[in-house]
């Protein structure tokens, strides 16, 4: 009897055992798995059972979080929704989140192990820690002034300072409510329809998102090109280019605009001034691709990995051309095509002496008590050019501004450079031309640039007569420049 009570209990243990690892197995190696399950509610239902923490601007919330007694408790809210979605983005309990609500989700969540202030304490227990706040780099007055200054136009404005990378303004419009995206209702999906059918696309984020035909504000970096190689060594010098050019390879002739018969043979300096098209697509194809796609790339063009944490669409100059494409592509037409951010970024790097800062949107991240968990900081992106050169290129954009196409932009106080662009848009130049204006600010008694800014204006209600980068898009980034530097 007792030798079948031992065979029992042996046969107990085994199972005990085969039981314990089961569970072990369960609970250490299948856990990702199950807690990933869509099955699975319990962490959905735990992630909205606290209050999100919040985005700031300028120090103050520019969200929330409401209770709504329902099992997916706390539901996001915004302030001034519009306004600031190109930099918060949606967080959705139904369609998910983006932009710095995605980018730093763990922390706003409390999911994030950096939350914890004991080590390894939220691996061990899976607990969530109050949600923490993401300090934006954001600046109000200048966000304000961009948005209202595009008002019902379709566009984008991106705003960064030169000497650190901080993006101090971030727009696209027409705009949404994220707020409408937050919850579970039908009223969520039927927001989510028509803001997604919507033809003006809202959702779009053109600041970051959109490439477009940056047209003459491209000239910017053909100019870097030309005189970092040596194409032309003195920008008050006759340069050897006809009016009009005939493509190479081609029987096409480009002229330009204004039909300007002085730009026949001009200076770097007047042909940056008044925008002779066939004096930089000339000098494009004399630096060669190789030179060109060089210089491009050292302004950030072709960059797929650019993060401000948010992904940055890569703005586009192309490695392989024949020399009539090179001559449309120097004066940004062709393929050539540019985030708003990527032109702010090309005019800050002239006003900060060819270097360019990493482009950041957020400042620093906090518990919810406010000790810092991490802080973003400046780092330098690229060398653009030589300083010789952007000190070249000072002079040729502030020329713009006092003498040229830009004067719309100019700020009583303040050195101002600027550069304007019309870009061809539709086939055979059928749609309404994109109006540009790259520019950069700087306190006459400051010894350091306030703002590079960058405007695209693709309003197809507007007269086409009435598109120009000085016309429609100068008078926006004078705007943006004078919250700056007040």
């Amino acid at each position: 009897m007792i030798r079948y009570i031992r065979r029992a209990a042996g046969f107990c243990l085994v199972l005990l055992v085969a039981l314990l690892l089961n569970a072990m197995r369960v609970q250490v190696f299948d856990a990702d798995s199950l807690d990933k399950n869509s099955a699975n509610r319990r962490q959905t239902i735990a992630r909205y059972d606290q209050a999100r923490g919040n985005i700031l601007v300028d120090g103050k919330t520019v969200t929330g979080s409401k209770d709504t007694g329902q099992q997916l408790r706390y539901e996001r809210t915004y302030t001034d929704g519009p306004l600031y979605a190109p930099v918060t983005g949606y967080a959705s309990q139904t369609y998910g989140t983006t932009l710095i609500e995605n980018a730093e989700d763990g922390i706003l969540a409390g999911t994030d192990s950096m939350l914890s202030t004991v080590p390894l304490l939220n691996e061990l227990t899976r607990a969530q820690q109050p949600g923490g706040n993401v300090a934006s780099t954001i600046q109000a007055d200048m966000q304000k002034a961009a948005y209202d200054g595009l008002g019902s136009k379709k566009g984008a404005v991106a705003a960064i300072e030169p000497t650190t990378g901080k993006i101090l303004a971030l727009v696209s419009t027409p705009s949404y409510d994220p707020g409408l995206l937050s919850g579970t209702s039908s009223s969520t999906t039927r927001a989510w329809t028509s803001l997604n059918s919507d033809a003006n696309q809202p959702m779009l984020n053109r600041a970051i998102r959109q490439v477009y035909p940056p047209g003459s504000t491209f000239k910017v970096v053909t100019a870097a090109g030309i005189l970092d190689n040596g194409v032309v060594t003195d920008i008050n010098s006759a340069t050897d280019t006809p009016n009009p050019y005939t493509l190479p390879g081609t029987t096409f002739q480009l002229t330009n605009e204004s039909a300007s018969e002085q730009c026949t043979d001009a200076t770097l300096l007047y042909a940056f001034e008044v925008s002779c098209n066939t004096v930089f697509a000339k000098l494009g194809v004399d630096v060669g691709l190789s030179g060109m796609v060089k210089t491009a790339e050292s302004f950030g063009f072709n960059d797929s990995g650019l993060k401000i944490p948010s992904g940055v669409a890569a703005s586009n100059f192309d490695t392989k051309m024949s020399n009539d494409h090179l001559a449309q592509s120097s004066i940004g037409q062709y393929n050539t095509s540019a985030t708003p951010l990527q032109m702010a970024m090309v005019a800050a790097a002239v006003a900060n002496d060819g270097q360019i800062m990493y482009p950041h949107l957020v400042d620093k991240t906090t518990r919810s008590n406010g000790a810092t968990v991490s802080d973003t900081g400046t780092k330098n992106y690229r060398q653009a050019m030589t300083v010789t050169t952007a000190a070249q290129l000072k002079t040729m954009m502030e020329a713009v501004v006092t003498d040229g196409t830009g004067t719309n932009a100019a700020i009583e106080g303040a050195t101002v450079g600027g550069k304007t662009g019309t870009a061809q848009n539709g086939v055979d130049n059928s749609g309404t031309p994109y109006a540009w204006f790259i520019s950069y600010a700087q306190k006459s008694d400051s010894g350091t640039p306030a703002v590079a800014v960058a405007v695209v204006v693709e309003d197809a209600s507007a007269n086409r007569s009435d598109v120009s980068g000085g016309g429609n898009a100068a008078p926006i980034a004078k705007a943006v420049m004078e919250a700056a530097l007040n």
